[in-house]
């Protein structure tokens, strides 16, 4: 194995000594014009890097930033939004020649801890958020820290309290017609011993945000639907506890009473994004008495177990049951039928996130930004309902 290049290499190959290269590389004075510069040719030639640790004790940048994903591990592997939000994310930052810390964790419990553990250790300068939750515990942990941040979403309302941790509930008991009756997430910062707590900062943390118009989207797939005919129209839901789910069900339940729509008929069904729940969730809304005409998924794994459940139980998509996913993806293109899906640039928006981020290690101003407006693209999942459908 190579062996990685010293303070003392390069002193010797540059012909000074140990104290001149670290004056140098360390942009102190001590040392001539010329002589840095051929301390840092030589350092570049070789190869050196500063080592982590060793900035992290002498105040410097770390030259990375931090994703923590906390969600369940199975519903990773399928899922296609994070893969291109990385995508983008890490585009921006390897032109930065920025490191992207990435970890997956359980829960927003062990979020925080690692959000602990990385600004004990000045692993990273900043991090991004995703997943905003309902009463979230991270933006407050992260001012206490001083630890700049982007938020990637719009950042959910505060909860009246904090619950503390707890089995998930069975999400198929979950049917819910409005986000009031959407349980808080059951993820609450841990109990740090005093010692171990930190200081205050002495400047509070910047925190900035991009988001995406979950409204506006979903009042386009209500207006798809509901122009075609429909009237009974379930959403299959993700997590219950994440603020753009709980926006999304608010959005249903605002635009159905719009156009006035029966509330019992148009619903939300929250599950936990896999494909298991989401065909799960399907059986269950298409065996009632009134079943749904048309069914709405907040991404396209569910839609596509959806589609299967739907073809199993021989009820033909779309000339009984419309199907909408709300992430486009390869995998909607090639379901047969083609489903209708929203389109939006994912990897753009880990784009804009990644560079906010930079802009306030920078030291610009937090702000807010707005991605792109997702567009519905209606394909071959969506028809009207039968003529003999009861409304």
């Amino acid at each position: 194995m190579a062996r990685r290049p010293t303070i003392k290499d390069i002193a010797r190959r540059a012909g000074v000594s140990e104290s001149a290269v670290s004056f140098a590389l360390n942009d102190r004075p001590g040392v001539s014009k010329d002589t840095r510069a051929r301390i840092r040719r030589v350092a570049e030639e070789l190869g050196w890097q500063a080592n982590s640790a060793a900035r992290a004790l002498s105040g410097e940048r770390s030259g990375a930033v931090g994703l923590v994903l906390a969600r369940p591990a199975h519903t990773l592997g399928v899922e296609s939004f994070f893969l291109q939000l990385v995508s983008g994310i890490q585009e921006v930052l390897a032109a930065a020649r920025t490191a992207l810390l990435f970890q997956v964790v359980e829960d927003v419990d062990a979020e925080c801890a690692v959000y602990r553990r990385w600004w004990a250790e000045r692993r990273v300068d900043g991090v991004l958020v995703v997943d905003p939750r309902t009463g979230d515990p991270r933006p407050a942990l992260l001012a206490e820290l001083g630890l700049p941040a982007v938020t990637i979403g719009e950042p959910g309302p505060p909860a009246e309290h904090e619950k503390g941790p707890g089995p998930m509930r069975d999400p198929g008991s979950m049917s819910v017609p409005a986000p009031s009756a959407v349980p808080e997430s059951s993820a609450v910062p841990g109990s740090w011993p005093a010692a171990l707590s930190p200081a205050p900062s002495s400047a509070p943390s910047p925190v900035s945000s991009v988001r995406a118009d979950d409204a506006g989207a979903m009042a386009q797939v209500l207006d798809h639907l509901h122009g075609l005919g429909h009237r009974r129209i379930v959403h299959i839901a993700g997590l219950p506890g994440l603020a753009h789910t709980v926006r999304r069900m608010e959005s249903l339940r605002v635009e159905a009473a719009r156009r006035g729509l029966d509330p019992g008929h148009v619903r939300s069904v929250v599950t936990d994004y896999s494909d298991a729940e989401g065909a799960a969730a399907t059986r269950r809304v298409l065996a009632e008495p009134q079943a749904p005409t048309a069914l709405v998924y907040d991404n396209d794994v569910m839609a596509v177990a959806g589609s299967a459940v739907a073809a199993e139980l021989g009820i033909p998509v779309p000339d009984r049951l419309s199907i909408v996913a709300w992430d486009d993806s390869a995998l909607c293109r090639v379901t047969h039928p083609r489903l209708t899906a929203l389109v939006r640039d994912t990897a753009g928006f880990g784009r804009l996130a990644a560079e906010e981020l930079l802009s306030v290690l920078a030291g610009g101003p937090p702000g807010v930004r707005e991605s792109e407006r997702p567009r519905l693209e209606p394909r071959d999942s969506t028809a009207p309902p039968p003529a003999h459908t009861d409304s």
